[in-house]
């Protein structure tokens, strides 16, 4: 058709005969009413192009003469000639049909005009070939079996939209032959996206194009319209299943399932492929079954104990942490209420309640924070380290918790039951205390100090005149629980004291320990040690380290 159009244009210029000899009719308006010769003759099988393309711009152009047809006879459309070259009565043979009568020639003045006059027109018709040819989508392209061919983008949508929207649907059986549409089901296609890709693919210009194959397209149903219309229209086909269920058993401190059921209805995706199967085969109406089929729970018994497993996991890890440590367990019982396991158009997913969370998240502070432990060391008078009496142990507060609630509850409807809380650290200090004993034969006491200041004084029994108590600066070296003790007597016996408890030794056989054969603390009863009431002596023994200065004096 391309080379029609170039034949034409290249005749109007060079002022040349150019006739156009086509094997189907053209209508009769656009037969001549004469001709006058013939030159560089050329086959056009897509007449129907170029009549249309006349039609749609007679506006525009000149209508050239008619003549009356057989609609059996080839069309022959000769352009007059500014200058006569040929004889008016050359007319070539048209083997196999009626050959046409040529209209007697003119003066030649009147042919130069009519030269003119056709000239014109058909130039008009060549620049309205061609710009339709800009705008229209490809003779038998079809979207989705809907025909599109020789329209603009913008009528091919609205074809395809209304084509989609009109099918009738009858429901047979149970649906008691009720008609319903696609508007009814909510029956949706891209038409203007379908129709624009129609025409950027196959234009009408391209031959290659034309009655190319079918172009496919999603149709679909909206879900609630469809569902609403259906039941409508045949209520009693539609028995809802029940789907599976997941709840928290107080009983077993678990999430445990509920069963499903099945129901009957229709099926709005097996009667979405029937339209689509019947409008890609080009119909506008098709018959689908309205009687009850089988409609499978959206939530099936497996998905529903796929998704309690999947809680009471989270029951065992569900917590606030401090780095890996789970710092606030939370309890089973109240994830219930956090939690709740709902059915949301057949797919469960976690609700979760910021409010219950935010309850906890208030408690927080008292059960994170705490206190920094120093570290505490146990020297003598000269700083010598004796003993570590307390490993330093940094302290934790935490930072605003005003979104911890939001963003946990976030977590969850995820899954996820570890939420890491942010604190800030508050380090711990190092402090020495310098420790010490005094024992005070005269007032029978002994006061134990730290860093001077006094934490204790009890009343004690030292040695008795005849087996004194050695005064002086002495030294903690040894550490008994229990010891069974041997004394000389004045006259030489041997006194044996069994299981003497909480023994802390400062000066050979001498040392504090616990007494439990007597009572008469605050005078002198020993053979030399320091006697003690035995809670007290277990305290000196767990707080004087070895290396623990002693001053022993009157």
């Amino acid at each position: 058709m391309t080379q029609v159009a170039t034949r034409v244009l290249r005749g109007r210029l060079s002022k040349r005969y150019r006739t156009l000899t086509c094997d189907i009719p053209l209508p009769p308006r656009y037969l001549p009413s004469r001709t006058i010769g013939t030159k560089d003759t050329c086959d056009c099988r897509g007449v129907k192009f170029v009549t249309d393309l006349i039609s749609a711009h007679d506006a525009a152009t000149e209508k050239l003469p008619v003549a009356s047809a057989s609609g059996d006879d080839l069309a022959t459309v000769a352009l007059t000639p500014a200058h006569g070259d040929a004889p008016a009565d050359a007319a070539p043979p048209l083997d196999g049909h009626q050959p046409l009568a040529w209209a007697p020639a003119e003066p030649a003045h009147r042919k130069k005009r009519l030269g003119l006059w056709i000239g014109l027109g058909v130039g008009a018709v060549v620049i309205g070939a061609g710009a339709a040819s800009m705008i229209l989508i490809a003779p038998g392209t079809t979207v989705a079996g809907i025909p599109v061919g020789w329209m603009t983008p913008g009528a091919a949508a609205e074809a395809i939209g209304n084509h989609l929207a009109e099918t009738e649907i009858t429901l047979t059986g149970a649906g008691g032959d009720v008609v319903l549409t696609g508007a009814d089901l909510g029956a949706t296609i891209d038409a203007r996206a379908l129709a624009d890709e129609a025409f950027a693919t196959r234009p009408l210009w391209n031959l290659d194009m034309w009655m190319g194959e079918p172009l496919a397209a999603d149709i679909a149903l909206d879900p609630a319209k469809a569902d609403s219309a259906l039941r409508d229209a045949v209520p009693g086909s539609f028995d809802d299943p029940v789907d599976a269920g997941v709840v928290f058993d107080a009983a077993s401190a678990t999430y445990v399932t509920t069963p499903s059921e099945p129901g009957t209805g229709i099926d709005v995706g097996d009667l979405t492929a029937a339209i689509i199967e019947t409008v890609a085969d080009g119909g506008k109406s098709l018959e689908y079954s309205g009687a009850p089929a089988e409609a499978a729970p959206a939530v099936t018994d497996e998905d529903a104990t796929a998704t309690a497993a999947s809680m009471n996991t989270l029951l065992g890890t569900i917590g606030f942490y401090v780095g890996a440590e789970r710092t606030v367990p939370v309890a089973p019982a109240t994830v219930a209420t956090w939690l709740k396991v709902m059915d949301d158009e057949g797919a469960l997913r976690i609700e979760v309640d910021r409010a219950a969370i935010q309850a906890t998240v208030d408690g927080l502070p008292a059960l994170v924070n705490r206190a920094p432990v120093n570290a505490a060391t146990i020297v003598d008078s000269d700083g010598r380290v004796l003993q570590e009496q307390t490993a330093g142990v940094n302290g934790r507060e935490l930072v605003d918790t005003s979104d911890v609630a939001a963003a946990f509850a976030t977590q969850l409807e995820g899954g996820d039951g570890v939420f890491a809380l942010e604190v800030t650290e508050v380090p711990f200090q190092s402090v020495n205390l310098f420790r010490r004993i005094e024992v005070d034969l005269g007032s029978q006491t002994a006061t134990l100090f730290e860093n001077e200041s006094v934490v204790n004084s009890w009343r004690i029994s030292s040695g008795k005149a005849a087996t004194p108590t050695d005064q002086g600066h002495f030294r903690v070296y040894a550490h008994l629980r229990e010891q069974d003790m041997k004394s000389r007597e004045p006259d030489g016996s041997i006194t044996e004291t069994p299981n003497v408890p909480w023994v802390t030794y400062f000066n050979g056989d001498e040392g504090f320990h616990g007494t439990y054969w007597h009572n008469d603390f605050g005078n002198p009863r020993s053979h030399g040690c320091v006697n003690m009431p035995i809670d007290v002596a277990r305290f000196v023994y767990e707080w004087a380290p070895v290396g623990l200065e002693v001053w022993v004096h009157g």
